[in-house]
């Protein structure tokens, strides 16, 4: 009996995003899942991310793999209805079965699989989502070349043999028909053998790293994957030397990186600010000895209390600063006929960047010039640690009006940072160092740091910019009375 398929496309992760990466499958081939389960983890350029199933049914095939980079729209997972028995169903294997618009397939199956979903809980992406009641429910059509979908009673002896590896709660090895056929003309024995795919799966790659043992390590490499060599081959003992031969420089090419998710959208937002702001940068060295003191003196008074961080109370002392020159809190906002206009903010959203696994973020602490330097503190915590987990919001991280990039924690001193586009400043903080220093006409040894400030050029000049460096570098010359009138 033929049976109906449900694919779900992957759909737009509320960022306006066209692309995400594929990190883990939380599901397998022969899974029964439910309406709104959670079945992938997808990393975009701002966050990871879990995708709930607006399915319910047997799993049939996984279009991807973990580091496969998705389009939005394109194939994420084939559903069968429940207590469907799947073969060979792998997306490495076969290409993905597009719906089409074919006669509906009218069973029992499909019936009551239709009933089911339209009982989904409603919970939604853009792009896509269980009814709930409101919506309207998806009619389940016939893809025009499905995956092989048999009952228990249909599958050759053959299939069956071959689900002898089993793991516990999965469906174990399966194997696809033109695996099974390349196995079988080369002698390859599939019973040892572990396969790299899902729950052991044994992929297509994996024959013919055994039947192709001398074939070039380019040859077996997809891109943005790592080869898989047979233990033990040719291809293994020259895998560490290099394939290709780059024409211009003469040297072996080792790897090739795709940039993609986090490195891509700080890439394509960096190139953007260089090719549109006219920048320049400003900046100046700070006695930062008596902050360094106040903050120790904060903390031996009461060990108990959370003192603020150091980059807390510049944060303070930047966003006192944006109120004397609002200019650096502006946006350039370009009209589709080519008129410009500064725009201006009733508030500060203060950014500050943050480095993850991931690469470079930048969560913003929103209403900044509402907060105290301890209110700062627990949100720039926060924020480091929601940023970090890949769990930060689009509004977390889209939302600031100016940057604080504190590139000291990494032993250097200064930087000319590019300017967070569509904000016109960021100002950037050394690493704080004992250095000589005249005080009182004597030298002595103080804890300096360096402040350097890149701002727009077309919201505002050399002077404006020199204020505010000067006001936030006196801020830390004299904190005591600074906070005492902030």
């Amino acid at each position: 009996m033929t049976s109906a398929l449900q694919v779900f496309m992957l759909p737009d992760l509320g960022e306006g995003l066209t692309e995400a990466e594929l990190v883990n499958w939380l599901v397998s081939v022969g899974d029964e899942i439910r309406v709104d389960q959670p079945i992938a983890e997808v990393e975009t350029a701002k966050s990871v991310v879990e995708v709930p199933s607006p399915y319910a049914g047997t799993v049939t095939v996984l279009h991807g793999e973990p580091g496969q980079t998705l389009d939005v729209g394109k194939p994420l997972i084939s559903v069968a209805p429940a207590g469907s028995v799947v073969f060979g169903a792998s997306a490495d294997d076969a290409a993905p079965a597009e719906p089409q618009e074919e006669p509906v397939v009218e069973t029992a199956a499909a019936n009551a699989y239709r009933e089911e979903e339209k009982a989904g809980s409603g919970n939604v992406l853009i792009g896509y989502g269980t009814p709930g009641g409101d919506g309207q429910s998806r009619r389940s059509r016939a893809p025009r070349k499905p995956v092989s979908v048999a009952a228990p009673s249909e599958a050759s002896a053959d299939d069956l043999s071959l689900l002898r590896t089993r793991v516990p709660g999965k469906l174990g090895a399966v194997i696809s028909p033109l695996v099974r056929r390349m196995a079988r003309e080369h002698g390859v024995d599939l019973g040892d053998l572990h396969g790299s795919g899902d729950s052991g799966l044994i992929m297509r790659r994996d024959v013919e790293a055994l039947i192709l043992p001398t074939r070039p390590l380019t040859s077996q490499a997809r891109p943005g994957k790592p080869a898989v060599v047979a233990p033990g081959s040719a291809t293994e003992a020259r895998s560490s030397e290099p394939a290709i031969t780059d024409a211009r420089t003469g040297l072996g090419i080792s790897s090739r990186t795709p940039v993609k998710g986090v490195r891509k959208a700080v890439a394509a937002n960096m190139s953007r600010s260089r090719a549109e702001i006219p920048e320049a940068t400003v900046w100046v060295d700070v006695d930062a000895t008596a902050l360094v003191e106040l903050r120790a003196g904060l903390k031996k008074s009461d060990p108990e209390a959370s003192t603020p961080g150091l980059l807390a109370f510049v944060a303070r002392f930047v966003t006192a600063g944006l109120k004397r020159f609002p200019e650096l809190n502006t946006r350039i906002e370009t009209s589709a006929e080519g008129s410009q206009e500064i725009v201006a903010f009733a508030g500060v959203n203060l950014g500050f960047a943050a480095q993850t696994d991931r690469g470079l973020m930048v969560p913003s602490i929103r209403s900044t010039d509402k907060l105290s330097a301890r209110e700062l503190d627990t949100e720039i915590r926060r924020l480091t640690a929601v940023a970090r987990d890949g769990k930060a919001t689009p509004e977390e991280l889209g939302s600031g009006t100016f940057t604080l990039n504190n590139y000291g924690v990494f032993g250097v001193d200064g930087s000319a940072a590019i300017i967070n586009h569509p904000e016109v400043a960021i100002l950037g903080v050394g690493r704080i160092m004992d250095k000589p220093w005249v005080v009182d006409g004597e030298l002595a040894v103080r804890k300096v740091t360096e402040l350097t400030l890149t701002f727009d050029h077309r919201v505002c000049d050399g002077g404006t910019a020199a204020g505010f460096l000067r006001f936030v570098a006196d801020c830390m010359e004299n904190p005591a009375s600074v906070l005492a009138d902030l």
